[in-house]
């Protein structure tokens, strides 16, 4: 039986490195294990909103790196709906395509990950 592994974005985007090494994990991560669920939560749902101007703090731009994730057949991406409302933001925003579940939903899915990294 291959390990579930969940990885919980809580991060905005900028002024750390943290949301794009949580990405690159999941990217590297993806290459060997298919049973891979990707969460974002709280200030972390910012990541997947469009039109970053990472360049105006001298930052690279990760987004384009978030549309790989169907590439990888990352397919379990989760985000947090109530995390949606508290910051105005609806799905229409969202660069890449996710399943939005409610606060019980999220940890429903959290209890079935046999391993969670939270960044």
């Amino acid at each position: 039986m291959e390990k579930k592994i969940g990885i919980i974005n809580r991060q905005a985007p900028h002024g750390s490195s943290t949301a794009r090494e949580a990405l690159d994990l999941t990217l590297a991560i993806s290459a060997f294990n298919e049973s891979l669920s990707v969460f974002f939560i709280g200030d972390g749902v910012y990541q997947l909103l469009a039109k970053h101007q990472a360049d105006l703090i001298l930052q690279k731009d990760f987004q384009p790196m978030l549309q790989m994730l169907e590439l990888y057949d990352v397919e379990n991406v989760y985000v947090c709906q109530q995390s949606l409302v508290e910051r105005n933001i609806s799905v229409d925003q969202l660069v890449i395509k996710t399943t939005l579940l409610n606060t019980e939903e999220i940890n429903e899915h959290l209890q079935l990950q046999h391993q969670l990294m939270s960044f």
